[in-house]
């Protein structure tokens, strides 16, 4: 029969943990500190031993060995060491027996010590470190040109090396340079991260520098939808860039944009405002999306659409097929953009002391109780930017290829990928935006497949292509104001022959 004086049952052992934990944490501080103790000798007396040789200035990572015959040593002089870590048969023993300890815990303590054994020493390899390296003089119309690796650059990887001695270029452009075979290391081939020995030869053949962007005539058909004297509405098809940019090659970066094609159609009857890369583009849509971009024929009516831009005057809809049921019948998404920290070539609503509220999309009637309540945006995230797009239901589907909504969308702000990022956050991505979290075929639909053939060997190889190769947004109205004139404009561009296709064979496909 239990006494009276014992605790409950549940509260039996609650009554000890905390003395426990406070025993465990004293056990734990004083074999971290001999641990400490030990590494700062082992640190020390291996510091001292490069420097009376002279050779390396940083210590290489101590192998197994060598830590046991230096903890041997300390023992001997009478310093506490840590005892090692098991060998892999010890530990297969020790698991086997049930008496070793959690393999998370030992990773953690090694790689504590790791980290506290290189505190305060120079940089290992695997860090890129600054050099202090004269530029080299790369002769204009040279075929090659030829370095020499400094001692300064001792260990350091080839892409950083050529990137700092020739600081004209940039790191990208020196990476396309090695990958494409146009940089041998003392006749041979290397790799990016080639760590470079002193002395070794180094050369650059061709030019490093890209071909500068340039906007040349294409004989590229357009849709012109409207056209007047000051400007027109073109119904962009995707895969069309509106003007020079990135690219693989110099006559990808420059050649079969829009801005080649109006230059074909327009000739000089185009505004200057943009500059020679973008002779009368105003505003852009994204590669993958099609639908209107309007063109401004003379500077005056540039000006006018810009500033119709900057001040919101203008009513932009686009279509979107988004994945999964979107419940509302209609909605605003007031959530700020920006680019995304680790992914430079995408955007984010994730900004940083902002909190989406699933329910009210981020309005300001609900919002997260921790959220700030400030009235400047930009203090809501860093380099964040307003967006506001409203969003109206046009048709819910079920079929057996999955739950779809199409959406007509309008967007008060025109960030990049606006639409897109905003579809993402509500967990609706755009079908076909795989940047953005849709899947690149969808289940249910017939597969699709794209013949590769060899040109040498004449091979051919059938590989499963995307169900759509393109985002399904379409820029489909504009109502403005005619810049000049002041009469409404009212303007509409058809849904894209393979959206059209897609959504037919959605809506019937069968379970």
């Amino acid at each position: 029969m239990p006494s009276k004086n014992m605790l409950p049952k549940g509260k039996r052992r609650a009554s000890v943990k905390k003395d426990y934990r406070v025993a465990r944490d004293a056990a734990n501080e004083l074999e971290q500190q001999r641990h400490r103790e030990a590494e700062l000798v082992l640190f020390e007396a291996a510091q001292a031993e490069e420097a009376a040789r002279g050779g390396r200035t940083r210590p290489a990572k101590p192998k197994r060995t060598a830590v046991l015959q230096d903890i041997a040593a300390l023992e001997e002089a009478g310093i506490a060491a840590p005892p090692p870590l098991p060998t892999r048969t010890e530990a297969a023993a020790q698991r086997l027996a049930g008496t070793s300890r959690k393999s998370g815990s030992q990773a953690a303590v090694k790689h504590a010590a790791v980290k506290r054994l290189y505190e305060g020493a120079p940089k290992p390899m695997g860090v890129r470190r600054e050099l202090d390296l004269p530029p080299a003089e790369f002769v204009a119309g040279a075929e090659q040109q030829t370095l020499t690796v400094p001692a300064e650059a001792q260990d350091v990887r080839l892409d950083q090396y050529l990137a700092q001695a020739l600081p004209h270029i940039s790191r990208s452009r020196v990476q396309l340079l090695i990958d494409k075979a146009q940089v041998t290391v003392g006749g041979r081939l290397e790799k990016r991260g080639y760590r470079l020995q002193t002395g070794e030869s180094v050369v650059v053949v061709g030019q490093p520098q890209p071909e500068p962007l340039h906007a040349t005539p294409e004989d590229i058909p357009l849709v012109v939808v409207y056209e007047d004297a000051d400007l027109a509405a073109i119904n962009k098809p995707a895969g069309m860039a509106v003007h020079a940019g990135s690219g693989p090659t110099d006559e990808a970066r420059s050649g079969g944009t829009l801005v080649n094609a109006l230059l074909h159609h327009y000739r000089d009857a185009l505004s200057n405002v943009g500059g020679p890369l973008r002779p009368g583009i105003v505003h852009r849509l994204d590669k993958a999306t099609s639908g209107l971009i309007l063109v401004a024929k003379n500077d005056r009516a540039h000006n006018a659409l810009a500033e119709m831009f900057h001040d919101h005057l203008l009513t932009k809809r686009y279509i979107a097929l988004v994945h999964r049921i979107v419940r509302k019948d209609e909605g605003t998404i007031d959530l700020p953009i920006s680019r995304d920290p680790i992914r430079r070539t995408r955007m984010t609503t994730r900004t940083q002391e902002t909190f989406l509220t699933t329910a009210s999309h981020g309005r300001e009637s609900n919002r997260h109780p921790n959220e700030r309540d400030d009235e400047d945006f930009a203090t809501r995230g860093r380099e964040a930017r307003d967006a506001v797009s409203h969003y109206r239901v046009l048709e819910r589907i079920h079929s057996g290829a999955g739950d779809f909504t199409l959406l007509e969308v309008e967007i008060e702000t025109g960030r990049t990928h606006q639409i897109r990022v905003h579809m993402q956050a509500l967990g609706h991505p755009v079908v076909g935006d795989t940047v953005y979290g849709a899947p690149s075929r969808i289940k249910g639909l017939l597969p699709r497949t794209t013949v590769m053939t060899d040109a040498e060997t004449g091979s051919v190889t059938i590989e499963e292509a995307p169900t759509l190769d393109r985002n399904f947004l379409h820029a489909a109205h504009l109502e403005l104001q005619h810049p000049i004139t002041g009469e409404p404009l009212a303007i509409d561009a058809a849904l894209a022959p393979e959206l059209v296709a897609l959504l037919d064979e959605i809506r019937t496909a069968e379970g």
